[in-house]
């Protein structure tokens, strides 16, 4: 995988890290965790992910996506005005396509290792009451790439809502910008469709184990 697949990937739906194993479970720690859990899912999956269909990589990182981020915080922060005005059955429907439209990314992309290592190498206080989990990403050839992931405690859990690659490029910013044109064209229910298309889209390809 080049590295501008894997950034872009990152973007998408995001890279998480593992976290410290063997201390006690200080506040911190517990922040860093919701990081380290999906990225051991994440690994596992690309490992295995030459011999996995399409399919059978969604359903596998499915479970780990649901429980490391927090969507729906993701998706307010990124359509602004539009959610707040949305109803709750459009917010559950944009909900699951934005899901949907992340895991198949996420499957498509990350289907092969090639020895990347992930580490965590700080964290702090984030905006809002959240904390910034500062990760490194270090790959066999070139420079190390900097991964950090803002993490907010919600319902007595940490959960991911934003990812920032090299200092400065925000998952949640991104998305803000190209969600932009689509919801003054078509709402919510326009954006909702356009995010369900490209996850259908992205499901129907195929690889070795289909």
């Amino acid at each position: 995988m080049t590295i501008g697949r894997l950034i872009n990937s990152i973007l998408m739906a995001t890279v998480l890290l593992i976290g410290t194993q063997g201390k006690p479970a200080t506040a911190e720690q517990a922040a860093s965790k919701v990081v380290g859990d999906f990225q051991y899912a994440l690994l596992d999956v690309m490992k295995k992910g030459k011999s996995l269909s399409m399919q059978k990589r969604y359903d596998r990182l499915a479970p780990a996506i649901e429980k490391a981020f927090h969507l729906p915080i993701m998706l307010s922060m990124a359509t602004g005005n539009y959610w707040r005005e949305a109803d709750d059955q459009q917010k559950r429907e944009l909900v699951n396509a934005f899901k949907r439209k992340n895991i198949s990314t996420v499957a498509a992309l990350f289907d092969n290792y090639s020895g990347h290592a992930f580490e965590i190498v700080g964290e702090r206080p984030a905006p809002q009451n959240s904390r910034l989990v500062e990760t490194r990403l270090t790959r066999p050839k070139g420079k190390p790439v900097s991964l950090d992931y803002r993490v907010l405690r919600v319902g007595g859990q940490w959960r991911i809502i934003d990812v920032i690659v090299s200092r400065g490029i925000s998952e949640v910013a991104v998305r803000r910008s190209e969600y932009s044109g689509l919801l003054k064209d078509g709402g919510i229910a326009g954006l909702t469709a356009v995010l369900n298309a490209k996850a259908d889209e992205l499901l129907a390809e195929t690889s070795p184990g289909s």
